[in-house]
Order: structure tokens, then sequence, then C-alpha cells
């Protein structure tokens, strides 16, 4: 059976990025958006990043075009306009598909795992995957659903020792 660790996806920066790294963190991934009504919830997630790093969290910003065109920028402008509006520091990675045939083969596992509203299929930017330190999908978000929101299950999961 797969984990999380048995993935790899591009960085925005273009490097191939072994999932496998964060084998024992407890992992937020979030297909994200730059011209989203969501998008103020990078401000959150970077909030959970910055405080919770130290004690084994990582949260993974995935960019998604597929939903009323909000992602149009490219790698470059992405990163820019993520790191001057909110300070992200957790790690981006390049644009992916989460829905349909050329779905990132992350995306279509975390649906496996955790099926929403919509079964199969995410529904819009933000929906947020958190995955324990083992690799395996603990519980599945909303888009609406705030990151704050979620801070008291993301501490259920964080390894005993970062």
């Amino acid at each position: 059976m797969s984990t999380l660790h048995d993935f790899a996806a591009e960085t925005l920066t273009g490097q191939q990025q072994d999932l496998g790294d964060y084998a024992g963190k407890a992992v937020l991934v979030v297909n994200t958006a730059s011209q989203c009504g969501f998008t103020p919830q990078l401000a959150g997630l970077e909030e959970l990043h910055s405080e919770l790093a130290d004690r084994g969290l990582v949260v993974l910003g995935f960019p998604c075009n597929q939903f009323g065109n909000q992602e149009p920028g490219d790698a470059e402008q992405i990163g820019e306009f993520c790191q001057s509006n909110y300070g992200v520091s957790f790690p981006m990675f390049a644009k992916v598909e989460v829905n349909g045939g050329d779905a990132h083969p992350l995306f279509t596992w975390l649906k496996e795992q955790k099926k929403g509203l919509l079964g199969g299929r995410i529904k819009w930017n933000f929906t947020k995957f958190l995955i324990g330190p083992d690799g395996e999908v603990v519980a599945r978000y909303a888009p609406t659903t705030e990151p704050s929101a979620i801070r008291a299950d993301i501490e259920k999961v964080l390894p005993t020792t970062a």
C-alpha cells in the first residue's frame, strides 16, 4: 500500500522533491491558487508552518489552475506572489492538476485515501489533506475550513520528536 513517502513532485524552482524526505513529519498538503477567494488562507497556512515546524509539521503547497482559472501565473509569478503577499516559507511545488486524467499521482492517491463531498474529486482550491508521520492520510478538510480550525488535529499527529 502506498504512502506519501512513495511520491515525488517538482518544486516551484524545477527540482524533483522526494516526498519520502518528509517521513517522520506531520504533513499538510494543500492545492493553492493566487486569485481565489480562499487565497488569504495562505497567511494561516504560513502561521501553522512557522509555529509548528520545529515540532515536526511541514505544509506543502501545490498551485492548481483547474478551478476558475485562479492560478494563471507561471512558477516565478506564483512564488513571488506567495512570498510578497503572505510571506510563504513552506515548500511550494510546480502547478499541478488535481482532478481528471492528468491529475498528479499524489492527488489521485490522496483522493482515494479520503473521499470528499464529491467522492473522488476535489471540489475547489484549498482542499487540505493531513498526513501523519507514517505517511498515511489522517483527514481531509474542505476549502472553507480555515487553517486555524485544524490546528488541534495537526497537534494530535505531530511526531513525538521532531
